[in-house]
């Protein structure tokens, strides 16, 4: 078993390895095609110092910060072991298939992702190698696959795996199994999978087996998997900043003195352009998701729930609809950080409510091109706080972003420690916002926010509900065979939504502060589309992703403005055309 002396290399090492290419490692020819088509140029710092000693055979054992491309760290070594085993096994006509391996990760959201990596890497080689997610769906309904069309890579959480260990799905894995990863490894105690991991790792060969951890940490529960699972393993611990560089990641906070202040400031943002480009807004319920969404949209503001009570097919459809730009701004509920491990375990839920114990959306999801993070609910934790922040600034995207924290008075002390934390080379800046020129939006506000009940929010998760149960392909059948039930949903009694005001999203010029008037002057046109989108009965057109921003003067500029800077760099092109 692997040791605290194992061999350990970081990034800031003065006898670092040579940059390498992808097309230097080895790598299978049907792979590169593959990597080619994902459109990476490069590998990341972590690829570059993990797939080669991987692909030497070596057990490894990865801490790198989120958004780092730890997934083809290991994805990658390997398909390329898969690939070569399969070449032999044609050679000597041995074409006999079994599960050679598996990975493990802590949420359903992580798994469906991961299955889709190993897909779009496995694009040139589909025929040879293929993979399943066993995270979702009835165990008995994937009997016939796992044990017909036995795939080579099976993706699940620890104790969906467990469940078909148990009904004797997969036969062959204490013989056959030749690659363990297990993602987000630090999560995995904390998520209650300790005793379904430890049963999984009894099932896997204790030799001939080798074995990836990675983690964004290397706490005491990725210590306690290390000695179970790898064997002298190396350790890549690379010595990189928590958070990305401070010429990439603007953080800002804002000190509110109420909790109203919070949704006069985050409407005001919004409708006076304040906020640009793709949005991530965290909250720490799911109450709270539907409260902010019901409230921005009475505004005209458009946006989508991540919902944990929701299947993850409609799940993953929410990210998916984010990542394809048919909405710029997600709302997600990070109810799995805003506590500690131990209070999370203690803490008894009096909800009648079941969110899925397999959800979580702070960590590892493929959010694409998100230029800013609002942490409308503060973490309570730091580890949190870094994990939303790895959101924006990831090494696929632009590189840069912005974060903006609102804190309320019982915040303030979670504020000071995260910021005590990075010290000052994290560079927390206070957002220079003009409170006494909103009051215009605090009385539209207010009233907003009184339509938006208890009841609202509750009748608004029933109505959701009861649309993905319409929708649902599992119950397709069940509605054929009993067409009175879905009558019985279709007729349902209307629910008390919120009563939309036209006025309210309409931005008259004399609630507009001064020192934006050009501004908003110029974008009526796209508040009137906004307006048109915000109902929940429309429907967006599909449309192409927009290619990335390349020009160096758009990838610089801040995408959170004060009022000041705001309306005098907007003006000045105007003043230009008009000479010309």
């Amino acid at each position: 078993m692997g040791d605290d002396t194992a061999a350990t290399t970081t990034a800031t090492d003065d006898t670092e390895p040579k940059y390498v290419e992808f097309s230097e490692m080895g790598l299978d020819s049907r792979l590169l095609r593959a990597i080619d088509s994902c459109g990476w140029r490069s590998p990341t710092l972590i690829q570059e110092r993990a797939i080669p000693l991987a692909l030497e055979g070596n057990d490894i054992l990865a801490k790198a910060r989120t958004g780092t491309g730890k997934s083809a760290a290991f994805a990658l070594p390997i398909l390329h072991g898969l690939l070569a085993i399969k070449d032999g096994a044609l050679a000597s006509d041995d074409s006999a298939r079994h599960v050679r391996a598996l990975v493990l990760s802590p949420s359903k959201e992580l798994c469906a992702q991961l299955t889709q990596h190993f897909r779009q890497l496995t694009a040139y080689c589909s025929r040879e190698i293929t993979v399943l997610d066993i995270s979702t769906g009835r165990v008995d309904d994937l009997k016939g696959v796992m044990t017909a069309e036995t795939p080579d890579v099976i993706v699940g959480t620890p104790s969906r795996v467990l469940l078909h260990i148990e009904a004797k799905h997969l036969p062959s894995l204490k013989r056959e199994l030749r690659y363990l990863a297990i993602d987000e490894s630090d999560l995995m105690f904390s998520y209650g999978y300790e005793q379904d991991l430890t049963r999984v790792l009894q099932s896997v060969p204790a030799i001939g087996c080798q074995s990836f951890l990675m983690s964004a940490t290397l706490n005491p529960e990725v210590k306690a998997l290390k000695k179970l699972c790898l064997h002298n393993p190396v350790i890549l611990k690379l010595e990189e900043p928590e958070l990305p560089e401070s010429d990439k990641l603007l953080q800002y906070h804002i000190e509110c003195h109420e909790e109203e202040e919070k949704f006069v400031l985050i409407n005001s943002m919004f409708k006076l352009g304040l906020i640009r480009g793709k949005t991530i807004v965290f909250v720490s319920s799911v109450d709270r998701c539907y409260k902010l969404k019901l409230f921005l949209e009475q505004f005209g503001v458009r946006t989508c729930i991540l919902n944990s009570e929701l299947p993850i097919a409609s799940r993953c459809h929410a990210v998916q609809q984010f990542n394809a730009g048919v909405y710029e701004i997600i709302i997600a509920s990070d109810e799995k950080c805003c506590a500690d491990a131990s209070q999370r375990k203690s803490k008894k839920s009096h909800s009648k409510r079941r969110p899925d114990e397999e959800y979580g959306v702070s960590r590892g999801i493929d959010f694409q091109y998100v230029s800013n993070v609002i942490n409308f609910d503060f973490p309570t934790t730091v580890q949190s706080y870094t994990h939303r922040v790895g959101r924006v600034a990831r090494g696929d995207d632009s590189g840069e972003g912005t974060v903006l924290s609102l804190i309320c008075p019982p915040e303030k002390d979670y504020f000071e420690t995260v910021k005590a934390s990075f010290g000052s080379g994290a560079n927390f800046r206070p957002y220079q916002f003009r409170m006494e020129e909103l009051e215009a939006f605090k009385y539209r506000s207010r009233d907003a926010l009184r339509a938006v009940t208890t009841i609202a929010v509750r009748e608004a998760r029933i109505k959701e509900i009861k649309r993905e149960i319409l929708t649902s392909q599992t119950l397709k059948s069940y509605f054929e065979a009993n067409p009175k039930d879905q009558k019985v949903l279709k007729h349902d009694r209307a629910l008390h939504t919120v009563k939309h005001k036209q006025h309210l999203r309409d931005v008259p010029e004399y609630i507009v502060p001064p020192t934006l008037q050009s501004m908003v002057k110029s974008k009526k046109g796209s508040n009137k589309r906004l307006e048109e989108e915000a109902s929940l009965s429309y429907t967006p057109k599909r449309k192409r992703r927009p290619k990335h921003v390349k020009n160096k003067k758009d990838r610089d500029s801040d995408p959170l403005k004060t009022f000041r800077f705001n309306a005098r760099k907007r003006g000045k092109p105007k003043l230009k055309n008009r000479r010309k």
